[in-house]
């Protein structure tokens, strides 16, 4: 190995070119945050493609110095910034400081927790985090488990998988049943017919039970299970898109009398547009009379487990089988950083998998390989636990009170408003609205709202996102910054405002042109 390749591995020989490397590259995103202001440089996709096919991957390597300046030159000077406070889009948050430095630590170290053996103490740490994620829930202590997991879409499908594997073993454990009744009680001669309960013909009747607000990933995974993206059966909802419990009682009724097998109820605790949370109690009382098993899909929500002022919005959450919860959205950690968490630690038993050279049965040291989907795993529990040790439980809770805060205020502006149309209600912390003055038709309101968020995305003052609700598309403000204020929302507001009238005033043939480009 040359001698410039050596200097770019972390070992003990360069722990000083480490610190003076990592110095550099801290120095310059600092410099970033400090010079930045907009959530976005502007630059258009064809330059940036132009800047990145141009690199030579192939080329005799630059040095570290220069491939970090690259990298500074490259990706931050045209990275979308979550902590700027005009941008409102997706479900990104700023990141915590203590958890900032905590991923420099885990990154350099380099653990990976599938097992003991290859974290210690790591191990110990996210198991504890799992814990108190569970007590916050409300799971009993003697039986509560889970694991990390890379996001909220890994939590759904490990959740959703062990659903199906109970809902096997329970219906196979009641055609065992049923056909020992029938021998017992048939006839002389007679032969009863057994049930079917091969593992593709429980696969064909197995149905999810959700609905239209709950997330993309339910779907995916069912596709992903074997069971198809129609397996998952809608529910109706309120008019603010909640779960109504009456009609999930007589979807499950009518699903089973048709032959289906319900083997989850996905409750959505923060639904992606609207930010509203189904009745968990009430959801909680059918599964708990039909014995389908109850996921809580929280990872928007998840948040209000800390919440000093908002908890009892969760109330219920405590009767799921399982829950995700997101720590890189409500917790402000930097991705990845999820969990899923079981009230039941035997509901992981379907995951475990022992390898002679990695986690052998005999093997008395504790290991989360057989709780994941995963093996190399990186150690995100890390970060939670900085945060909660720095700021508390109470500090991160008063950060997601914040911007709930902020959400109502600016549902409040958007209402006082004249040119604008706020179509839904939120219990978290979006704003679902239109730009639509009285002599606007709906027609031409649709054909805005894509490009208004293109036009404020290509100049990078703005980023907002857009979405369909009740068949009409709207845009978008997330608010998950902390920081910002009532007069960042208005600011972006005005920039809506701007650009629609811009738009508006053009004549229809450049109205034509831009709709197009924006379709691309």
């Amino acid at each position: 190995m040359s001698e410039q390749h050596a200097s770019a591995l972390l070992t003990t020989a360069t722990a000083d070119e480490y610190e003076r490397l990592t110095g550099a590259a801290v120095a310059r995103i600092a410099d970033r945050f400090r010079t930045t202001r907009q959530p976005f440089s502007g630059e258009g996709r064809a330059h940036l493609q132009h800047l990145v096919d141009a690199v030579d991957l192939d080329a005799p390597g630059a040095g570290t110095d220069d491939a970090l300046r690259e990298v500074d030159e490259l990706f931050t000077a045209n990275a979308v910034w979550f902590h700027d406070p005009a941008y409102q889009s997706h479900l990104n948050c700023p990141v915590a400081l203590p958890a900032v430095a905590a991923e420099a630590v885990l990154a350099a170290v380099n653990p990976s927790v599938d097992t003991y053996d290859q974290s210690t103490v790591g191990t110990l740490i996210e198991r504890r985090l799992v814990d108190w994620t569970a007590g916050r829930i409300g799971f009993d202590p003697a039986t509560r488990d889970g694991v990390f997991t890379s996001g909220g879409t890994q939590s759904n499908l490990h959740a959703l998988l062990l659903a199906r594997e109970h809902a096997t073993t329970r219906a196979r454990d009641e055609a065992r049943a049923e056909e020992a009744r029938l021998r017992n009680t048939a006839t002389p001669g007679h032969r009863p017919v057994p049930h079917a309960t091969a593992r593709h013909d429980l696969l064909g009747r197995m149905v999810v039970i959700a609905t239209a607000e709950s997330h993309f990933s339910v779907q995916k995974s069912a596709r992903l299970l074997g069971l198809g993206e129609d397996a998952v059966v809608t529910v109706p909802t309120d008019a603010a898109g909640r779960m109504l419990p009456e009609a999930l009682a007589v979807t499950v009724d009518a699903l089973g009398q048709a032959g289906h097998l319900p083997i989850a109820v996905v409750a959505t605790a923060g639904t992606t547009d609207r930010g509203c949370l189904d009745p968990l109690t009430a959801i909680a009382e059918v599964c708990d009379r039909t014995g389908v098993w109850l996921h809580v899909d929280a990872a928007y929500g998840g948040g209000l487990l800390v919440s000093p002022t908002r908890r009892h919005l969760l109330d219920g959450i405590e009767r799921a089988r399982s829950v995700t919860v997101d720590f890189h959205k409500t917790f402000f950690q930097p991705v990845s950083s999820s969990a899923l968490v079981v009230r039941d630690g035997h509901d992981l038993d379907p995951v475990a998998w022992h390898a002679d050279y990695l986690n052998p049965l005999a093997d008395p040291e504790p290991n989360q390989v057989s709780k994941s989907l995963q093996t190399t795993r990186r150690f995100d529990a890390l970060k939670l636990w900085a945060t909660l040790r720095a700021l508390g439980a109470d500090g991160v809770g008063e950060l997601v009170d914040r911007v709930i805060d902020l959400a109502a205020d600016a549902h409040d502006l958007l209402r006082d408003d004249d040119e604008f149309v706020l179509l839904a209600e939120t219990q978290l912390s979006t704003a679902l609205f239109r730009w639509q003055p009285a002599e606007v038709d709906d027609a031409t309101a649709d054909r805005l709202v894509p490009l208004v968020r293109r036009v404020l995305f290509e100049s990078g003052r703005a980023i907002v996102a857009k979405t369909v609700v009740d068949g009409r598309p709207c845009l978008k403000l997330t608010l998950l910054n902390p920081d910002a204020g009532l007069d960042d929302v208005r600011g972006v507001l005005e920039l809506v405002r701007a650009s629609s009238w811009a738009l508006l005033e053009n004549d229809a043939a450049t109205l034509v042109a831009v709709a197009t480009e924006a379709a691309r």
